[in-house]
């Protein structure tokens, strides 16, 4: 499966942008999908998951409360909403894809990868 996420941009804090990831290849619905981001400097973090089937949901603490994470299958798309958004949040974010994931956390989970969308938020 070949991902692409888009949807950053420059945001003030306090707002909200919706990134999306689209899929291309068969049984994008066998595909847990998760979020992850790198700061500047920083490791990468786990940012949100959904399983393959049954629409479970995993956040990361730094983010639940502001953040959805949730899929189309048959528009073969993971989306991230992201609100109330702080200047912490800034990073580049990139989907990946575990086929028959449970939604896990970890970053070697997951075989696929986009290339990344920068998300700034100005304080």
């Amino acid at each position: 499966v070949q991902l692409q996420a888009f949807g950053g941009g420059l945001v003030q804090a306090g707002g909200s942008v919706r990134l999306s990831c689209a899929a291309s290849g068969r049984s994008f619905s066998s595909y847990a999908m998760a979020w992850f981001r790198q700061a500047p400097g920083k490791e990468y973090e786990f940012v949100a998951a959904i399983r393959w089937t049954g629409g479970v949901t995993n956040y990361a603490d730094s983010v639940k409360g502001r953040f959805a994470i949730s899929r189309n299958n048959a528009e073969n798309t993971v989306y991230l909403q992201m609100n109330s958004l702080k200047p912490a949040d800034t990073a580049v974010y990139y989907c990946a894809a575990d086929m028959f994931g449970d939604g896990n956390n970890r970053r070697l989970s997951y075989d696929y990868w986009g290339q990344g969308t920068q998300v700034t938020v100005s304080s």
